[in-house]
């Protein structure tokens, strides 16, 4: 179930939102009513991440040993065209 919460349960309730993020749910916060954040665990932003980081060490690698670079346009019209 999704956890929405005010901003001020992180510091009157941090132990109960500890618990929710230590299960591997994401708590999302509110500020007057407005979505401002999210609160999860270490572990599970590193499941989001780890692949990401892989995948940018991999274009720094690549990026060394080639002169060829693409400008802002030429990638997302490239991806714009595999994707449609």
């Amino acid at each position: 179930m999704i956890q929405i919460r005010p901003v001020s349960d992180l510091r009157n309730k941090f132990p109960e939102i500890e618990g929710v993020v230590g299960s591997g749910e994401p708590v999302f916060l509110t500020k007057n009513g407005y979505g401002t954040m999210v609160v999860m665990s270490i572990e599970k932003y590193s499941q989001m991440t780890d692949g990401i980081e892989l995948k940018l060490d991999e274009a720094d690698r690549a990026a060394e040993i080639s002169d060829v670079r693409y400008t802002h346009d030429e990638v997302f019209s490239r991806l714009r065209n595999r994707n449609g």
